[in-house]
Parts: structure tokens; sequence; C-alpha cells
């Protein structure tokens, strides 16, 4: 007879995949790395296949592995927000909920957005708008409940949830500079460009993602005009004075004269999660949090130019 799968075993799982390391695992989950290879080893014999390759070095879900992870991500989002939205209902919660977003990613998000408005008719969700240059002041003050930002986001105060949107990254450069006219530009070739300056309103882990410090040849990147919203990066960009990393969803929010957005060819992938803080977390940020679209994590992608 086959041994029933722990939800414990599933966790595990789920954490080594996000982790892709043994350790910070078993110190994630406040247990040992020998119960963590115990519980992986147990689900690749029930499976009959590896779910990860292990070095001494790295740690990789493999082919199967990604499939599993993805549908028990899918089916642990909807085990969450059926728990969440039981509580909410056991409490009588109808109440407003209140999201910060940037820029057009409230339109983006939309099928997230709907699905918890259906789930939850009782509950006003209200969007507020935030800015990279400070993009967890009106979560900190109070003013959102939970905040929209790309990854990481590494403040002990504050919890990040499930990634609602991955999409590749585009180098905005004025329509006039030789790279618009690129089919597509790498990393390396930023070292020549200057970008602009969001300030230190922003830790500056989570800004380099935006403006990297160095190419990955360690050529260190200009940093240039200071900007405290999307729309002062787009007129300076605009203007010819610096260039930007952007998301996939601004071709199509903020397509405009003046601006090109070139494919990266070696670009990074922006992640999108929820985040709230940890000291006031509900019912209702869970119930959102883990409300999915069809897919676990919606994705923006087009082919390249």
């Amino acid at each position: 007879m086959e041994e029933p799968v722990e939800m414990r075993d599933i966790e595990i799982f789920l954490t080594l995949a996000e982790e892709l390391h043994f350790g910070r695992t078993a110190e994630r989950l406040y247990i040992s790395q020998s119960r963590v290879s115990h519980a992986i080893k147990k689900q690749e014999r029930r499976i009959g296949a590896p779910l990860f390759t292990r070095t001494s070095r790295v740690v990789q879900l493999t082919a199967i592995g990604e499939q599993l992870c993805a549908e028990l991500r899918h089916g642990s989002r909807l085990i969450e927000s059926a728990l969440a939205s039981a509580q909410a209902a056991a409490q009588g919660i109808g109440d407003t909920l209140t999201l910060g977003i940037l820029g057009a990613l409230g339109h983006v998000l939309d099928p997230v957005l709907t699905a918890f408005r259906g789930a939850h008719p009782n509950v006003e969700l209200v969007l507020r708008e935030a800015h990279f240059s400070a993009p967890f002041a009106l979560l900190r003050a109070g003013d959102v409940d939970v905040q929209l930002a790309w990854q990481p986001v590494r403040e002990p105060d504050l919890t990040v949830g499930n990634t609602v949107l991955v999409e590749p990254m585009r180098l905005a450069v004025a329509s006039g500079s030789p790279l618009a006219r690129r089919a597509a530009v790498t990393m390396d070739d930023l070292s020549d460009q200057t970008f602009c300056d969001i300030g230190t309103g922003a830790p500056g882990y989570w800004a380099d993602e935006l403006i990297p410090p160095r190419t990955p040849s360690g050529r260190s990147i200009k940093r240039g005009p200071r900007v405290h919203t999307f729309q002062e990066m787009l007129a300076t960009i605009a203007a010819g004075r610096a260039v930007s990393l952007v998301q996939e969803h601004c071709v199509d929010y903020y397509s405009r004269p003046g601006i090109s957005y070139v494919p990266m060819s070696d670009g990074p992938e922006c992640r999108w999660a929820f985040v709230w803080r940890s000291a006031v977390e509900t019912p209702l940020i869970r119930a959102l949090d883990g409300v999915t679209a069809p897919t676990p994590a919606l994705a923006r992608t087009r082919p390249r130019r």
C-alpha cells in the first residue's frame, strides 16, 4: 500500500524549490537537513523520477520537478484562499482592502483582482498608486494594506507572498538613440549608458534590479538624472538624458513618441509579488495572496522583434 502524502513533505518540496538550497530550506522550516533530504527522496520514490539535480554547489529542479512545483503551488494557493475565505466569513468580515500598485499594474493584474472580488463581494478593493522612489512608504505608513512590488524584497518587517506576475525586462531608450535601431541589446551594452537615479528612498538591493550597478563582465554602470516617479523617468528618457530597464508591460501601457523599448537578449526576468506588514497580517490579505489567475503566475511575453 502506498504511503499517504504528508502536507509537511509538500511544504518541504515547495520551500526547497524556492530556496534551491538544503541548508536554507531546513533553517526556514526549523527542521534538520536530513529531514529535508528524507522528504525529497520519499517523494522521488513515490513519483519514480528525480525532482532535483544535485551537485556539491548547485541544486536545480528537473523538468518533472518544475511541473510538480507549478501544480502544487496552484493547489497550495487554492487551499490558502479557501481557508482565508472561510475565516473571513466566520468573522463576518466585510471591509476595505487597499492595494498599493506601481503604474499600470492594476490593469495587468485584473484577472487576479477580479477573482478576489468574486470570492469576496462584500469587500471593497481600493487601489492606490505607489512610486518606485519610495516603494514601501505607503505600506509602512498604514495607507495601504498590501503592496505589489518586484522581487527580491528582503525587509525584516515585511512578508512576501506568492509570485503573481513574471515578465521579461526591456531597455527604454530615446527613439533617436542608436540602440533603438537594434533588434536586441545585452546587459554588457549597458556600460556605455547613463541610467536614471531613483534616489535613496528605496532599498539599494531593490533598486539594483532596475538600475544594476555593474554589467555581467564587471563594468560599472553610470547613474545620472534623479527621478521620483515613472512619468519623470519617461520624460528623462525621451529627452535622451538617460535610459532604464523597464518591465514588459510598459510596451503596452506606456507606448509614446520619443521612446523605444528594446528587447534584452540576456536580461533578467521581473517577478512581482504581494508584500505586507508582518505585524498586521489579516485573513483578507492572505485571501488576496491566495487568489490565482488561470495559471499559477501570470506571464507576459512577446516575440523578440
